[in-house]
């Protein structure tokens, strides 16, 4: 598990996700982590190869590691790689995606 990041950038994607992207954090463990049935979920660390969560499934967490689809090698890139991640899971959950913002 190699990072071009940071420990301050990791935590600033982390708190930034906890805060305001739980929702779309759920979606991602439910729809491309394998975790179907969960419940709540928390990002717990970024690198440069994927995203990793803490998934609550049947009470207990369960950790999520879901990759990007490239390497990176800059913070820029996580944002970008979330809002795909994020579109992606709404697709295989059946669900609409919200538009940019």
């Amino acid at each position: 598990m190699s990072t071009p990041f940071p420990p301050e950038a990791v935590e600033a994607i982390k708190r930034h996700m906890n805060d305001d992207h739980a929702d779309d954090a759920l979606l991602i463990c439910r729809g491309l982590g394998g975790q179907p049935e969960a419940t709540g979920a928390t990002t717990t660390g970024v690198d440069a190869e994927a995203i990793e969560f803490a998934a609550v499934v049947g009470g207990r967490e369960i950790p999520v590691r879901v990759p990007w689809s490239t390497t990176l090698t800059e913070r820029a890139q996580v944002r970008t790689e979330v809002v795909r991640l994020y579109r992606d899971a709404c697709a295989a959950l059946g669900v609409p995606a919200r538009g940019e913002h």
